[in-house]
């Protein structure tokens, strides 16, 4: 029996739910904070083995509606990071305790449903949904990443020119460190060079990275002080290691090969890990079926298919739990190889033939 696509509101209930139950944490403490945390750190595992995956909806169908739910979820990211950071840092009535518990339901949000948001909406072709995606990355201290992923990590993944495709055998810890620095310097590379040729106009949008990020520090400093820099800051890196984390693991070890002319081989299905676990799909937006949107990076989120496991590799483990696992080296490193020889030696049968 074929699986049913998600609807669109099993989409919107998955990834709005949290928001809810942190406004009230942060009004009321207590339960509703360990809700939102459970909800993040724990239900997404469970509820993921419990219920089959589902397809992706028809190609040809509009989702109007989805734009609708990316943009709530950009608003609700420029909300929740403020006001997070003053039930953290300022005169919140939350205990030591809550406010950690806040910290943390708040991180994984930000970086398993806003970062998914705003990955949706720096792909769209309307520009204020464009704009709002990069806002959330500037908000994150993040913003290079609305140019790099387009510019470098779509056009490279898979390569050595691309910084965002961890080696085989190549922790997460070192690979963060090249990531970040490449993924920045490389960003601005590509628009440089777009302005040098005269494909884009206007004032270079790193300027507006470094300027909105440096704006996001200050009204942290306004709400809170040093505590409140250092609370927004903390929380932007929380996010940032989650974006990291997932470019780590939906690329670690697959290659693209060069062809006779020296180019690389055009990016395909095989070029990205996947998951089939329902709830983290539903939450992260459909991010954990990664190969379809390498190679159709247009397409809505509601729309990718989870490719077949012999087209495309696939991770035993739902992305968030392997993202924690990738989090000690070596133990990452031991669990995943078995899964990339298996996946390699398919692959060599395959063009043997």
């Amino acid at each position: 029996m074929q699986p049913r696509p998600l609807p669109l509101a099993g989409f919107a209930l998955a990834a709005l739910l949290p928001l809810p139950l942190l406004a009230l944490g942060v009004t009321l403490g207590g339960g509703w904070l360990w809700a939102a945390f459970l909800y993040m750190a724990v239900l997404t595992i469970l509820l993921d083995q419990l219920i089959p995956l589902t397809a992706g909806a028809d190609e040809g169908m509009e989702f109007p509606a989805a734009d609708i739910l990316l943009v709530s979820l950009g608003l609700g990211a420029l909300t929740i990071l403020p006001v997070a950071t003053w039930a953290i840092a300022g005169d919140s009535p939350l205990t030591a305790g809550e406010r950690v518990l806040c910290f943390f339901a708040t991180g994984f949000w930000l970086g398993q449903v806003a970062h998914p948001a705003a990955h949706e909406l720096i792909h769209r072709p309307r520009r204020e949904l464009f704009r709002l995606g990069a806002a959330v990355y500037v908000a994150l201290l993040f913003g290079q990443h609305a140019s790099a992923h387009r510019l470098v990590h779509h056009r490279h993944v898979g390569s050595a020119e691309d910084p965002n495709t961890a080696r085989a055998g190549e922790g997460f810890y070192r690979f963060a460190l090249r990531a970040w620095r490449g993924s920045f310097l490389q960003g601005l590379r590509a628009e440089s060079d777009l302005r040098a040729r005269g494909s884009r106009l206007g004032l270079h949008p790193y300027y507006f990275y470094i300027a909105g990020s440096l704006s996001a520090l200050v009204l942290a400093a306004l709400i809170a002080g040093l505590p409140g820099l250092l609370a927004w800051a903390g929380l932007a890196l929380h996010a940032q290691s989650q974006v990291l984390l997932s470019d780590y693991v939906q690329h670690y070890g697959l290659t693209r090969l060069r062809q006779p002319d020296g180019r690389l081989e055009p990016v395909g299905l095989r070029h990205s890990w996947n998951t089939a676990h329902w709830f983290s799909s539903a939450l992260m937006l459909n991010a954990p079926r990664h190969s379809d949107h390498h190679a159709h990076p247009g397409r809505p989120f509601p729309a990718l298919r989870l490719p077949p496991e012999g087209e495309a590799p696939r991770l035993p483990w739902p992305l968030p739990l392997a993202c924690a696992l990738a989090l000690a080296p070596r133990q990452w490193k031991r669990l995943i190889r078995p899964h990339l020889a298996k996946w390699q030696a398919a692959e060599a049968k395959q063009s043997a033939r």
